[in-house]
């Protein structure tokens, strides 16, 4: 069984207008939000020993502010393929994974990571499913789940969407 954790970076800023896209940071909010979010996959069990991170600015610095609640022995990749990337294009670089890890996080950008986590997703929870195509905000995560053995069978709609967390449903928890 494989188990794929999608984080949409957290809220980044739109204050330097002169700034490419790619070198945008996190905004304040988006500073709060992540360890938030790191603390809640921590608690929830979901400890990835592999990490995919798009080289985008505000996605190094989401990937920083949740790491210490990650395990320190992941291993870390930044992939530039991830910048803005299409379903497909993230799914090329999963497959790519070893099939040693078993739990892998992937940072990136809405829409790919929301229409990715919806697209793969075939069952599941019908309201966290339903909230995740309906929206995919900064910080949010959805874990899903596959009966899988290796990371390149990770496709389709064969997977179950376990969870779905948002940085504003952390008083529920």
């Amino acid at each position: 069984m494989k188990t794929l954790v999608l984080l949409r970076h957290a809220k980044s800023a739109w204050d330097n207008a002169d700034l490419p896209d790619i070198d945008r940071p996190l905004s304040p909010r988006g500073r709060k939000a992540a360890p938030l979010m790191g603390e809640r996959l921590k608690k929830a069990g979901y400890r990835p020993d592999f990490i995919l991170c798009s080289t985008a600015k505000r996605a190094r610095e989401t990937l920083d502010l949740i790491a210490p609640s990650l395990p320190k022995k992941a291993k870390v990749q930044q992939v530039k393929e991830l910048y803005m990337a299409v379903p497909r294009e993230m799914l090329n670089v999963l497959a790519k994974v070893p099939d040693s890890a078993e739990t892998t996080l992937l940072i990136g950008h809405n829409p790919g990571i929301g229409n990715l986590a919806g697209w793969l997703a075939g069952e599941g929870d019908s309201e966290s499913l339903a909230k995740i195509r309906r929206k995919f905000p900064t910080a949010a995560a959805a874990v899903i789940t596959f009966d899988a053995a290796r990371w390149s069978d990770v496709a389709g709609e064969g997977g179950k969407l376990v969870a779905f967390l948002r940085p504003r449903d952390a008083d529920e928890d």
